[in-house]
């Protein structure tokens, strides 16, 4: 990275030699069509790339600003001017944001990076159909997606954790949310979207005793390769391991026990010698074999090979044929779909409420059981839109936030229309909008501050660009 710096401050150009790849999409756009949801991943093999940008001691590739503006158009993005220009200041920013992590030491952790880029996929399985499909559409495995998206997740943690942090302390009171609204013709108040409230009951279909084998006995045959000095388990975990650490060949980083699968800590923490393996765990991602690296205090740090069992096309239509007989008994009166959840559903995060599922605001840190469209599964959304409030599903599958496929009935608890925000309905709503524009304020400042003290460096036909911010051009 230093070396970078140094030849892109020197040259005006530094040359590079890189392989192209594709582009992560956003799991948050929903587009209609599955082949303008899933980035394809490029045919062009390799490229001359260059430097143009340096925002400390960052570098921005022609290739980064290129990449973007694919994925832009994925997402049927559109941007503030000219793209030329409006792309790589915006990967400016990120840089400026990614600089001050640096310098704060926030820290992002492997089981973080990898339940993102593990939503990610999920995602696009969801839009595209299966597993096979979106490596088909790709022109990948499913491994090589997971290192291939493993940086710019992290980067996207990293930026996040950030803002988080800078805008932590910013509030706004019942008072200022009238105030800001008070005078505000009608018509030029916020739309509130349709919002749903849901139930859900799901069910995993269930896994043979051959497949469960086959999983086991290829994680005896790794343990006895590693033993025999034939391979390493990293190297195995790169190859083979289906969960997203396997680019750092299954290593998670230090963790505590709290963030770990219970039946994954249990032994983890068990662990005393680097030379060792763990036996085969089951924790409800699949099974696991397990290394320790290190220990510290009470977080620990272990390598891990994860293989998911394969589930039939036979036990999934056999676990919707019971889905649909037990919401033909609810449709039946015969019980209530609460009590349904409650005491059949697999889904340990909803069984407890009922069903209900839970929408998690991550940037006002709350939680809410209404859903606008778009924030939901896309396999649940495709079913609430055919619902009445009160009526149920037939079952179909989906992809759990865990990457297990279940299949699932859902009830349409309540459905409440767009209009126009009222302070007595919708009072959390107005107040998340006047708190995201003290916030939205807050980073622009720390921007604008930011750059006075940062070195820049730029291509000489960036220079007659219309930033949104003052300072990139010295």
């Amino acid at each position: 990275m230093k070396k970078i710096f140094q030849l892109a401050a020197c040259l005006a150009a530094t040359v590079l030699t890189v392989q192209a790849t594709g582009l992560p999409g956003s799991a948050s756009t929903g587009p209609a069509h599955a082949n303008d949801s899933v980035p394809k991943k490029s045919s062009q093999h390799h490229v001359v790339d260059e430097v143009v940008w340096v925002v400390g001691d960052e570098p921005i590739l022609r290739s980064d600003i290129e990449m973007m503006r694919l994925q832009g158009e994925a997402e049927g993005m559109k941007w503030n001017g000219n793209p030329d220009c409006a792309i790589p200041e915006q990967l400016a920013v990120q840089k400026l944001f990614l600089h001050q992590a640096a310098i704060d030491s926030i820290e992002v952790s492997e089981a973080e990076i990898t339940q993102s880029i593990e939503e990610q996929i999920n995602y696009w399985i969801q839009m595209i159909g299966s597993r096979e499909k979106l490596e088909e559409y790709r022109k990948q495995s499913i491994t090589q997606m997971r290192q291939e998206m493993h940086d710019d997740f992290k980067n996207r943690e990293l930026v996040q954790k950030m803002k988080q942090k800078l805008v932590s302390d910013i509030s706004v009171s019942p008072a200022e949310v009238r105030a800001y609204f008070k005078d505000m013709p009608e018509d030029s108040l916020p739309l509130i979207p349709t919002t749903v409230e849901v139930q859900i009951i799901t069910k995993e279909p269930k896994v043979t005793d051959e497949e469960v084998n086959r999983v086991k006995n290829q994680l005896r045959e790794f343990t006895d390769r590693v033993n025999n000095g034939e391979t390493t388990f990293a190297t195995l975990a790169r190859l083979y391991s289906e969960d997203g650490s396997a680019r750092q060949g299954g290593e998670l980083g230090y963790e505590p026990r709290a963030r770990l699968d219970p039946a994954f800590a249990a032994v983890a923490f068990n662990l005393t010698d680097p030379h060792k393996i763990s036996k085969i765990v089951e924790s409800e991602f699949g099974f696991h074999i397990i290394q320790l690296i290190d220990r510290r205090g009470d977080r620990i740090n272990v390598r891990h090979i994860l293989l998911k069992p394969q589930i039939s096309s036979e036990a999934v239509e056999e676990m919707k044929l019971r889905l649909d007989s037990i919401a033909n008994d609810i449709r039946a009166e015969k019980f209530p779909f609460d009590e349904a959840a409650t005491y059949l559903s697999d889904d340990k995060d909803t069984r407890s409420n009922h069903g209900l599922m839970a929408n998690v605001d991550e940037t006002n840190m709350m939680r809410t059981s209404k859903f606008r469209m778009q924030d939901l599964p896309t396999e649940v959304a495709r079913e609430v839109e055919k619902l009445k409030p009160g009526e149920i599903s037939p079952a179909f599958t989906m992809i759990n936030n865990r990457g297990k496929t279940v299949c699932a009935i859902i009830r349409l608890k309540n459905r409440t229309e767009s209009h126009r925000a009222t302070i007595t309905e919708d009072f959390q709503d107005m107040r998340n909008i006047v708190l995201a524009k003290r916030r939205e304020q807050m980073l622009q400042d720390w921007v604008k501050q930011k750059l006075k003290n940062t070195y820049v460096r730029m291509d000489e036909k960036y220079r007659d660009c219309d930033f949104e911010y003052d300072g990139w051009i010295r």
